[in-house]
C-alpha cells in the first residue's frame, strides 16, 4: 500500500535553519506612498532612514541617481548594512549587489585603485537581450545515421542526426550536422527532453525533462518543464544578464585551444590577475555600441562600502574620479566613526567627518541612523528569537532588552544562542533570566572586558 501524507509547513521550513545577521531583512517596508511602517520588511524603527532610502530607490528606478554616493551614518549596531541590503532587495534579484568592506581594497597582488575598479565593474550590469531563431520542443526521434569512414579502415563515421521535435502545435524531423550530434552527446539528450537549438550557430540547450514522464516521487533529479507552445521553427528573445567585470575577464583570458598544454596554461593563471584600463576602455567601446544598437541595456547596480573610514586618501581621489564616470553604479558608503583622520592624508592631525575627506563629503547624501530606545530592542530581540526558533520568557526578554540598550543590541542578540544552549542541557523548554546571568559570567561584553584590561597592570 502506497502511504501519502500531507507536507507539514513548520516542518518544511525546519529545513532552511541556518540563519545570517541580516536573513530577517526583506525590504524597507514602505506603504504604497513611501512612508514607513514602524515594523514592517525585518525592520523596527529608524523610520526616517528608512524613507530616505525609499527616496533613493524611487531615484535608481528612475535613472537619476547614476554617478551619485550615499553615505549611511550613525552608531554601532543601528542597521546601516541592512539599509543597504534592503535597497537592493526593492530594486530587483536582477541588480547587481556588491558589498565589501573597506580593508578588502587592500592586497599585495593587486593595486587598491584597480580593485576598487573591480568591485565598480561588478556592481554594474548589463543585460543583453538577442532574437534568434531556435527550433525548439520535446524530442521524440534521436537517430545517428552512419556512412563509411572516408579514411578507409573499419571503423565507420556519423553522417548526419535525425531529430524530430515535438510541440503543441506540431511535429518537425530535422537532419542534423553531425557536429550538432557532439552537442547533443554532451548535453546527455534524449528522448523525452525539451531542448532547443539555434539555427545560426548550432548551439544546443537542453531545457528539461518533459513533464509527461514526471511521476510523483519526490526524490527526483531532474527538473521537469512543460510542452512548449507554438511551432517547432521560431523566433525566441534571449536574455542574459552579466556584469561588465565578467565581460572584463571574459577578454582577458587567453583564448588557447582545446590541447592540454593550453587548457593547463589557463588553470595555472594567477586568479588575481591586474584588468588594464585599455581593456575596460574597449569593453565600454563594445557596450555603448551595443546600447546604441538597442540590443543591450544597462543596469547600475549597488556598490556597499562598509567601513568607509579605512579607505586611503588615493582610493577617495580614484573613488571622486570613478563617480563622475558615465557608466557607474550607486555607491553607498557607511561610517560609525564622528570626526577622524583620513588615512593617507599629509597631516594627520587634522580631523575630517567620517574619516572622509571634505570634497567628497559635499557630493553626498548623507542618511542618519539613530540608537534603538528600549522597546525597539525589544522587539528586535523577539524577532531574532523567533527567527532563530528559541522560545524566550518575557522576565528574560526584558532583561536582554536593558543589556541591549546599557551595553550595545548585538552583544544582546549573541547570547540568545548560548542562552538556549544553558536552558536545553537544564532542561528547560524557554530561556530564563538564570540563564542570562549565567552568560554573563561566561561572556563579557565590551565594557566589562575594558574595565579588566585598565584595572589589570597586565593582560593575563
Amino acid at each position: 500500500m502506497v502511504q501519502i501524507s500531507e507536507v507539514n509547513e513548520n516542518q518544511a521550513s525546519q529545513r532552511e535553519n541556518r540563519t545570517a545577521a541580516h536573513t530577517h531583512i526583506k525590504g524597507l517596508g514602505l506603504n504604497e506612498h513611501g512612508v514607513a511602517k514602524n515594523i514592517d520588511g525585518g525592520f523596527v524603527g529608524q523610520k526616517d532612514a528608512r524613507e530616505a532610502c525609499g527616496i533613493i530607490v524611487d531615484l535608481i528606478k528612475s535613472k537619476r541617481m547614476s554617478g551619485k554616493a550615499v553615505l549611511i551614518a550613525g552608531p554601532p549596531a543601528t542597521g546601516k548594512t541592512a539599509l543597504a541590503l534592503a535597497v537592493s532587495q526593492e530594486l530587483g534579484p536582477k541588480v547587481p549587489f556588491c558589498p565589501i568592506v573597506g580593508s578588502e581594497l587592500y592586497s599585495a597582488e593587486v593595486k587598491k585603485t584597480s580593485a576598487l575598479m573591480e568591485n565598480f565593474r561588478k556592481a554594474i550590469g548589463l543585460r543583453i537581450k538577442e532574437t534568434k531563431e531556435v527550433y525548439e520542443g520535446e524530442v521524440i526521434e534521436l537517430t545517428p545515421e552512419e556512412a563509411e569512414n572516408p579514411l578507409g579502415g573499419y571503423g565507420k563515421t556519423i553522417s548526419h542526426v535525425i531529430v524530430g521535435l515535438r510541440t503543441a502545435k506540431g511535429t518537425k524531423n530535422l537532419r542534423l550536422d553531425p557536429s550538432i550530434y557532439e552537442s547533443l552527446q554532451k548535453e546527455r539528450v534524449t528522448v523525452g527532453d525539451v531542448i532547443y537549438i539555434e539555427s545560426n550557430t548550432g548551439a544546443v540547450k537542453r531545457v528539461g525533462r518533459s513533464d509527461a514522464y514526471a511521476t510523483e516521487f519526490d526524490l527526483e533529479a531532474e527538473e521537469y518543464v512543460p510542452l512548449p507552445k507554438g511551432e517547432v521553427h521560431k523566433k525566441k528573445e534571449i536574455v542574459q544578464d552579466v556584469t561588465l567585470h565578467d565581460l572584463d575577464v571574459a577578454n582577458a583570458r587567453p583564448q588557447g585551444g582545446q590541447d592540454v598544454l593550453s587548457m593547463m596554461g589557463q588553470l595555472l593563471k594567477p586568479k588575481k590577475t591586474e584588468i588594464t584600463d585599455k581593456l575596460r576602455s574597449e569593453v565600454n567601446k563594445v557596450v555603448s555600441k551595443y546600447i546604441d544598437q538597442g540590443v543591450a541595456e544597462l543596469i547600475p547596480g549597488v556598490l556597499f562600502i562598509d567601513e568607509v573610514n579605512m579607505l586611503d586618501m588615493e582610493i577617495f581621489t580614484y573613488l571622486n574620479k570613478a563617480l563622475e564616470s558615465s557608466i557607474a553604479p550607486l555607491v553607498i558608503l557607511a561610517s560609525n566613526r564622528g570626526l577622524t583622520t583620513v588615512k593617507g592624508s599629509d597631516d594627520p592631525d587634522i580631523k575630517a567627518p567620517h574619516g572622509i575627506p571634505p570634497d567628497l563629503v559635499d557630493r553626498l547624501l548623507i542618511v542618519r541612523t539613530l540608537p534603538y530606545n528600549f522597546d525597539e530592542t525589544k522587539i528586535i530581540i523577539s524577532k531574532r528569537a523567533q527567527l532563530e526558533n528559541v522560545l524566550i520568557a518575557v522576565d528574560a526578554l526584558t532583561k536582554l532588552a536593558e543589556k541591549g540598550v546599557n551595553t550595545s543590541l548585538r552583544y544582546s542578540l549573541q547570547l540568545l544562542t548560548p542562552a538556549s544552549i544553558l536552558s536545553t542541557t537544564a532542561g528547560r523548554a524557554e530561556i530564563n533570566v538564570q540563564d542570562i546571568e549565567d552568560c554573563e559570567l561566561l561572556f563579557l561584553d565590551s565594557t566589562r572586558s575594558t574595565k579588566v584590561l585598565t584595572e589589570t597592570k597586565t593582560f593575563l
